[in-house]
């Protein structure tokens, strides 16, 4: 059977069907156990002790008295024979109930109408014969049985149901994300293994459509955004074998190769960050630190356009998180302020702490960015026209890799105008 509903109730009917069978088995022993209980026994011989004293004090009268009241108490027809199997009361021959005992005494003999029990008490002449209407039949109990099948079989479509329509639904999930829709997820609220099960199909999904999602978008920024630094390469190699001045034309030689270096590796930065976050470190780094160290670094940057960057900060935040991907995105903030000043300009970075929240501004004094365009500056390969252009030396991707670092870190960043120049808020939780 492939189907979970049909093992489901198999099993349950397969378990019910065992149970009716170990309740007939028990039955049948009790029944065939009871004569030869210690309490039965010893109430047998009583009854043949009272009456065949009622007998000799008082003759068959008597002894019919006993009789009575015993067959009135334990509503079993008795009958109290002597040896050649006649009875005391009535005289009446009961030999043809010996011929059915056949010397099987304290065990109950089956009749067509019950049950007869036979004792004999030592040291007596006479011998007791009970006859029981009572005989366990189990077939009788069927037409119960059937209906608890029936109720089974009812409470028992619920679960497998509840059990088999998630696994189904699970399973064509599964199927369509292996025919290439990468979109679909199972989005269970079961609190069950099932549940668990789903939620980790639905990780797995994000985290394949991811990658699959930062290959396709490195291929695609990559055949877009190599096509202008090739065609310069290949201009600049040509004017290496026309051009008189070999040494001019190697250092514009040696410029378009570090430019595209430094684009391959912006846009492998930038998809190791989206594609690949399990792989980063997780650790407590101190926020004031990390700053202080990339003002450092870019502190040459600032001195090359005569400008000064403004450092207040908050000292000992500590928060958790890739410390690289954190430096990075600072880094990628503070250097395209730095870039986009004027000479002689002051470009601010504070730290302060909000709530849980560590968050870092970094002003420019620059142009500023329209406004509509704020929201489209985190995109990979945007540039704004007029001074925010590629004539900088940007490519677009600085504040894209700053997005997703923070992202990743479940941070968030925005840009705002602040008149003069542009305002980047990055918010990490502490």
């Amino acid at each position: 059977m492939r189907s979970v509903y049909a093992k489901i109730l198999a099993w349950s009917l397969l378990t019910l069907l065992v149970s009716m069978a170990l309740f007939f088995l028990i039955s049948r022993r009790i029944e065939m156990s009871l004569g030869t209980s210690d309490v039965f026994q010893h109430l047998q011989t009583l009854v043949v002790q009272e009456t065949g004293g009622a007998y000799q004090t008082g003759g068959p009268a008597k002894a019919a008295e006993v009789v009575a009241r015993w067959d009135h108490a334990m509503r079993w027809r008795h009958y109290i024979l002597d040896s050649t199997g006649h009875e005391l009361a009535t005289g009446a021959d009961r030999s043809d109930l010996l011929a059915r005992i056949d010397n099987r005494w304290d065990k109950p003999v089956r009749i067509d109408n019950g049950l007869l029990y036979a004792t004999r008490p030592p040291e007596s002449r006479y011998i007791l014969i009970v006859e029981s209407p009572f005989s366990f039949e189990p077939w009788t109990l069927l037409p119960y049985y059937g209906l608890i099948l029936l109720t089974i079989a009812a409470l028992c479509w619920p679960l497998a149901f509840n059990i088999g329509a998630p696994l189904r639904a699970l399973a064509r999930t599964v199927d369509s994300f292996g025919q290439g829709d990468f979109s679909v997820r199972v989005q269970s609220t079961r609190r069950d293994e099932i549940g668990a099960l789903a939620r980790s199909f639905d990780r797995m999904a994000d985290r394949i459509d991811t990658l699959l999602t930062a290959e396709r978008r490195l291929l695609q920024d990559v055949s877009h955004e190599l096509r202008s630094p090739l065609a310069r390469l290949s201009f600049a190699a040509e004017l290496v074998k026309t051009e008189p001045d070999t040494g001019k034309s190697v250092a514009r030689l040696r410029k378009e190769i570090s430019r595209l270096s430094d684009l391959i590796g912006a846009l492998l930065q930038m998809t190791r960050a989206e594609g690949d976050p399990a792989s980063g470190q997780r650790n407590e780094i101190l926020l004031d630190e990390l700053i202080r160290d990339v003002v450092e670094d870019c502190s040459i940057e600032a001195a090359a356009r005569n400008c000064e960057i403004e450092l207040k900060c908050a000292s000992s935040v500590p928060v958790t998180g890739d410390p690289e991907l954190i430096r990075r995105a600072i880094e990628n903030v503070l250097r395209n302020a730095i870039r986009y000043s004027p000479e002689k300009a002051l470009v601010s970075v504070h730290l302060e702490v909000v709530a849980q929240t560590a968050r870092i501004e970094i002003r420019d004094r620059g142009p500023g960015v329209p406004e509509e365009q704020l929201q489209q500056i985190f995109r990979p390969f945007f540039r704004v026209d007029d001074s925010r252009n590629s004539s900088t030396g940007g490519m677009g991707l600085g504040l894209a890799i700053a997005t997703r670092a923070v992202s990743l870190h479940h941070g968030s960043i925005e840009a705002e105008n602040v008149h003069p120049g542009l305002l980047v808020t990055i918010r990490l939780p502490r």
